[in-house]
């Protein structure tokens, strides 16, 4: 009899993705909180690893590797595996690029509206035991200027959804024709146009070599004054210390981050503003999504 192939789910999953494992036959282990030789060591002899993005999948991760044919990415980016280590292992990498996209960009809408209406700041000042009615003032998304970077699976629905919010909604995005975002309601723009007309700035791309930093000092500095921007994407895509400089000047009116460089952020200075509010990468965050 054929013994069954072996898979370790190295990051949290939904019980009912296990169960999806054991109920093909599948001989699943889960192990999280490995790191480096520690996930060398624990995949010898395994055919398949399942991670989410809490495990970095390295090359001295894989160097344990004798049998693995694949790598799940339970989500979208898989910037947190070394491709070009599994590719010369002859392992696959797959990802679910549509599995998270409505839970994604639902967040990101979210974190728009709350950062819009200090949402955070006002529900701990209400369980402080305070009513500072006249100290939370807001604004009205309405007829404001929404700009998407990334128009990908979430991207769309972003904009989808900042239509229904009755925002004007224009986009950067290098690999989309304009007649695409044409039949998307959109109209596509260079990255420092829409950086000077948008009134919320929502980011939706991979985290790569060319999006690293992409929203450093120089191209904060050309957002509108007052704006608000919004990263659920991946964390590195905006330069942390030049964005704690931008709202510390009162420059931008805020920032909602889901992400950060480094996570947990640990003592980000970020954290201690008034006009910034986040949460703990929670964009995939959903029953519906795990």
């Amino acid at each position: 009899m054929t013994a069954a192939l072996k898979v370790l789910v190295a990051d949290e999953l939904s019980p009912r993705g296990l169960e999806l494992l054991r109920e093909a036959k599948l001989d699943v282990t889960v192990k999280t909180g490995l790191k480096g030789p520690e996930l060398a060591a624990a995949l010898a002899g395994v055919d398949a690893l399942v991670v989410r993005s809490a495990t970095k999948v390295t090359a001295e991760a894989l160097s344990g590797a004798d049998v693995l044919r694949v790598i799940g990415r339970a989500g979208i980016g898989v910037d947190n595996v070394d491709v070009a280590a599994a590719s010369r292992k002859g392992v696959v990498v797959m990802n679910t690029p549509g599995g998270n996209a409505v839970t994604a960009a639902e967040h990101a809408i979210a974190l728009l509206c709350s950062l819009a209406r200090r949402i955070p700041q006002a529900t701990a000042s209400v369980k402080a035991g305070r009513w500072e009615k006249g100290k939370f003032k807001g604004i009205e998304l309405a007829d404001k200027v929404l700009g998407v970077i990334g128009l990908g699976n979430i991207g769309r629905i972003v904009a989808d959804r900042g239509h229904g919010l009755r925002m004007r909604v224009v986009a950067y995005d290098p690999f989309l024709s304009p007649e695409a975002a044409a039949k998307l309601g959109v109209m596509l723009l260079s990255l420092d146009e829409l950086l000077a007309r948008a009134d919320a700035v929502t980011i939706h791309v991979p985290l790569t070599p060319e999006t690293r930093g992409l929203l450093g000092a120089e191209r904060l500095a050309k957002m509108k004054p007052g704006a608000l921007l919004i990263n659920a994407a991946r964390g590195g895509i905006v330069d942390e210390a030049a964005l704690h400089a931008a709202l510390a000047a009162g420059r931008l009116g805020g920032a909602a981050l889901d992400v950060f460089a480094v996570e947990p952020p640990g003592d980000s200075p970020l954290l201690g503003l008034d006009n910034f509010i986040a949460s703990p990468h929670l964009g995939a965050s959903t029953e519906e999504a795990q």
